[in-house]
């Protein structure tokens, strides 16, 4: 790639980031001297404000999967959890043990396989709250025993209160 065309790359990046308002990041990533693989994965990556217990050990492997897969992080222990996640319209029904919002405001509450995070904000379904695995299904994301798997699906929360089935994982390799 020549230098000119790296160069207009770099502006782009930087506009595209500036625009996401990841001001830091693309301070960060707009530099010439960094490799063009570095600054497109820094395009592609997506903040997440997980909101847990903060004596919650799953919550933090389920967030140690999200940034394993290109998920930046940031953690809150609010004081009324199950308040905070009616508020923010999860029914009762939907609720696990964390709750990560998107930069763009969809919700994901428990162990969303990091996978079907990136599947849904690249293309977010029409009225859509966000994505739940209810309860804490044996073998998800963060919730790894041993060789143990309870087959478990991941439900689409929409904003008028409905659900439809997102996705089922039938076994553990499917969720990575």
């Amino acid at each position: 790639m020549s230098a000119l065309h790296k160069n207009i790359l770099v502006s782009a990046l930087s506009g595209l980031m500036l625009l996401g308002g990841s001001h830091a990041l693309a301070a960060e990533a707009a530099s010439p001297e960094k490799p063009v693989s570095v600054m497109l994965q820094a395009a592609k990556s997506e903040h997440l404000n997980v909101y847990k217990s903060p004596t919650c050990g799953c919550c933090g492997d389920w967030i140690e999967h999200a940034e394993k897969n290109g998920f930046e992080t940031k953690t809150f222990h609010p004081q009324n959890l199950t308040q905070m996640k009616l508020d923010m319209g999860i029914q009762g029904r939907f609720h696990s043990c964390h709750t990560a919002v998107s930069e763009s405001g969809y919700l994901f509450e428990g162990h969303v396989p990091a996978k079907l995070v990136k599947q849904f904000l690249a293309s977010p379904p029409e009225g859509a709250l966000g994505l739940t695995a209810p309860g804490m299904p044996m073998g998800s994301p963060g919730m790894e025993v041993d060789d143990r798997f309870q087959p478990y699906q991941v439900l689409l929360m929409k904003k008028d209160g409905g659900y439809e089935i997102y996705a089922t994982i039938e076994q553990q390799d499917q969720q990575y």
